[in-house]
């Protein structure tokens, strides 16, 4: 079918689901550590201060450090994604899944150097706008190369019409980032845990952003900007698509991705984390029917090692991925979401996810919608 995706709820038809084969590490250097800032001073690893030593992390150099993710989360992850594709298969939904990342995958650009992590999460650096793929630049480098696993895929959708954009690719130099949402927000400041170096090639903020900033209503995308790199990333939206559609900043409504924050269910129906967010929306959504979840408890996650890197908040399970206007996915092991969706007249489907707090996702995260029945319609008047 040819690519045609507008919402996040209208009737799905066809998905992309992430791969978790081989995710053995993280590799924490400056782009990581401004992503992931809540856990980029962790006590397992100061490799700027040059403490190593600890079983599961591996010291490479001054700035940077390996961190080796548990074989046994890796294991029940796929197990966990391998019943959420059955899942979707049994509700008639054609499921892509994206190359197995079966090795480890060093490379090196003329500026720095790091290894791949498999395409896992695809819903953070490809976005479907209509019958449009578009490709966002990477945040952290170990990502750089993540969309090539996509490829086979895109091209598939290109046979049969789709327009394919890859917006501008950043050189990713120390000096692109912008520090400024994190640094002395945390103690210590993030300039304590890694110095920004100077390089011949710095030509001040790039574009970085990831697709998971945005969260579509038809005509009408929210996008949240954190940072001066979102913000050229916000403006180069606004003129490449024109006229079609219109897109909302929210500022720093979130660090980054906003779908454990913020997801519609369906025309006039909006899940939302809890009321303090709801001031930020666009009046129009503020009179949509606002459900807010229950707060999740520590008793529905794993116990987890002091040394195991956590990256994500305990909202994460507010991920869900809607197969239509009634039915939802949402995780088993967050029993009372499932009753309050069920209450809000919507029918959950129960997948667990066990490991969603290691490896950065949920359901919504790791897939990517490329077919659905929705059109450009206009929900905000």
């Amino acid at each position: 079918m040819i690519v045609n995706s507008f919402d996040e709820w209208s009737s799905l038809k066809e998905v992309i689901v992430g791969s978790p084969i081989n995710y053995e590490a993280q590799d924490l250097e400056l782009s990581f550590k401004l992503f992931f800032h809540d856990v980029a001073y962790s006590s397992f690893c100061y490799p700027s201060y040059g403490k190593s030593g600890q079983e599961n992390t591996i010291t490479i150099e001054k700035d940077s450090c390996i961190k080796k993710v548990n074989k046994q989360y890796l294991e029940e992850l796929a197990e966990d994604v391998d019943e959420l594709v059955k899942t979707l298969e049994k509700l008639e939904v054609k499921v892509h899944r994206p190359i197995s990342l079966n090795r480890a995958l060093e490379f090196k650009t003329p500026y720095w150097e790091s290894t791949c992590i498999p395409a896992l999460n695809v819903r953070d650096q490809a976005i479907i706008f209509g019958n449009e793929i578009l490709e966002t630049p990477p945040q952290v480098r170990a990502r750089y190369f993540e969309n090539d696993l996509l490829k086979p895929i895109f091209y598939n959708y290109f046979y049969q019409g789709a327009r394919w954009t890859t917006m501008p690719k950043p050189i990713m130099t120390d000096y692109s980032f912008d520090t400024s949402y994190v640094s002395g927000q945390n103690t210590p400041a993030i300039e304590e845990v890694y110095t920004q170096k100077e390089s011949e090639f710095d030509i001040g903020y790039e574009m970085m952003f990831d697709a998971a900033q945005c969260i579509r209503f038809g005509k009408d995308v929210l996008v949240n900007v954190a940072t001066k790199n979102h913000l050229l990333s916000f403006k180069w939206l606004e003129r490449h698509f024109e006229n079609k559609f219109r897109f909302h900043m929210l500022h720093q409504f979130a660090d980054n991705h906003i779908d454990s924050i913020i997801i519609p269910l369906k025309p006039g129906k909006l899940l939302l984390r809890n009321p303090k967010f709801l001031d930020q929306l666009p009046a129009a959504l503020q009179k949509w029917d606002i459900i807010y979840p229950p707060e999740p408890t520590d008793n529905i996650f794993p116990q987890y090692e002091s040394d195991d890197l956590i990256l994500t908040t305990k909202y994460i399970d507010l991920n869900v991925l809607s197969i239509d206007e009634d039915k939802v996915i949402v995780n088993s092991l967050f029993p009372e979401l499932i009753k309050t969706l069920e209450k809000n007249g919507f029918t959950p489907i129960p997948v667990q996810h066990r490991h969603r707090r290691i490896f950065g996702g949920g359901f919504h995260c790791f897939t990517l919608d490329t077919v659905r029945e929705g059109s450009l319609d206009d929900y905000f008047t």
